[in-house]
């Protein structure tokens, strides 16, 4: 049955991502006061005008669920608010957390449903990822937000079997860890100063007060 393939497919997962030696350095990268990701890489995936006069940078892990609570509470009036504006490029880099395979498997996914698609995917599966930790049944929490996207079971297996994929996205964890001193979820950087870490979740007034003194100094 494919249910059990999935499942199988997901452990395999796991394992090559676990070999990386990506899934160390997180732990191990020295924190940076400032990270160089203002600009964007070939490899992101972003939201808004290029030319915005201020770059958020989110690093992000799909299996965080700090992460998630941005996404389904914070987000939605920061991108109102910033983004559909004009004003911030939206940047979202792909970060590994524990348990590694839900985060790889929810990354994979939404590369896999295309550009357009992709953060309609991460949306999903942030949604459902308190309910997938509550019943441990991630496998449904996959398979659903392939199905929203256009994926069915078979197309949700071959994307989470594309060892080439999985490559790329260990790379990508590494270089942020190592190069850029990633070492926590969720990682702001705003037009290259890196937000340090907080006391509490993340709320737009907090982006608020990185943000805002940009835009001001824009128009003097």
């Amino acid at each position: 049955m494919i249910s059990s393939s999935l499942r199988r497919q997901i452990l395999a997962l796991g394992a090559v991502v676990l070999a990386s030696a990506a899934l160390a350095a997180p732990a191990m990268a020295a924190p940076s006061a400032s990270v160089p990701a203002s600009a964007t890489a070939p490899d992101d995936m972003s939201l808004g005008k290029a030319n915005a006069p201020v770059t958020v940078v989110e690093y992000a892990s799909a299996s965080c669920p700090h992460c998630a609570r941005f996404n389904n509470d914070v987000f939605p009036d920061f991108r109102k608010k910033y983004v559909d504006t004009g004003k911030v490029h939206y940047v979202f880099r792909e970060f590994l957390t524990q348990p590694v395979q839900v985060a790889a498997a929810g990354f994979l996914l939404a590369r896999c449903a295309g550009p357009g698609k992709y953060f309609q995917v991460l949306d999903d599966y942030f949604h459902g990822q308190a309910k997938a930790y509550e019943t441990g049944d991630v496998k449904s929490l996959i398979l659903s937000s392939g199905a929203h996207a256009g994926l069915d079971e078979t197309k949700v297996a071959a994307c989470l079997s594309d060892q080439a994929a999985a490559e790329a996205l260990n790379a990508r964890v590494e270089r942020y860890a190592k190069d850029e001193g990633v070492d926590f979820t969720p990682t702001f950087v705003v037009n290259g100063k890196k937000l340090p870490p907080l006391d509490h979740e993340v709320t737009l007034q907090d982006l608020d007060n990185a943000i805002q003194p940009l835009l001001g100094a824009k128009k003097r």
